[in-house]
């Protein structure tokens, strides 16, 4: 945490945490870099050098880089996200029904976010990140080419998945997080309405 003493224009770092409730801090320097970001960084390199954070080893076989980045990394949902749940909010609002978290061919290892069984219609809502949004994924900067390995198998899945489901009759409709989600809803209502005629 950073805190401007105005007084005396000093900008000091503290570590803070919580016991039982509690919250607790500890004063580690002073600061005086251009950007947050960079005191930020220099405040964390300094309570390293004191020896007041210690960073735990990675298990053995992981690929992150460091402890905080596989905590986030682990944190993603995979399923039951805010962008699935507002649009499942939309659709039960315009009186639609649904399944979620179906595979819409049981021989198919694709789960479908809703699924509409009788209209065969199948609604993914894809995160920009994970699944390469053309207007807002940016790749990622360390370890760049495993990342974009990673986003394009992702992509070739998407594909494999919608062509599949096309073949066997279903109709697919994919969503990005970014997408106003009631507006989504709509299309989706369309197009489940016009399937089931």
């Amino acid at each position: 945490m950073l805190r401007l003493y105005r007084s005396t224009r000093r900008i000091r770092a503290y570590l803070r945490w919580s016991v039982s409730g509690e919250t607790e801090e500890r004063y580690v320097c002073d600061v005086d870099e251009p950007t947050r970001a960079a005191n930020l960084a220099l405040a964390w390199s300094k309570a390293r050098e004191a020896g007041m954070v210690v960073d735990e080893p990675l298990p053995e076989g992981s690929s992150a880089i460091s402890m905080s980045v596989r905590a986030v990394m682990s944190a993603n949902k995979g399923k039951d996200t805010k962008p699935e749940l507002m649009l499942r909010s939309a659709l039960h609002r315009q009186g639609m029904r649904y399944r979620v978290g179906v595979r819409p061919l049981p021989a198919l290892r694709r789960t479908a976010d809703v699924v509409f069984p009788k209209a065969k219609v199948a609604v993914f809502v894809d995160g920009c990140f994970w699944h390469g949004c053309p207007e807002h994924y940016r790749p990622a900067k360390r370890r760049g080419q495993k990342w974009e390995d990673k986003i394009q198998a992702n992509r070739d899945r998407d594909a494999a998945t919608n062509l599949a489901l096309k073949e066997a009759g279903w109709t697919v409709v994919r969503i990005w997080e970014h997408e106003d989600l009631d507006e989504a809803a709509d299309r989706v209502k369309e197009i489940v309405t016009a399937a089931a005629q």
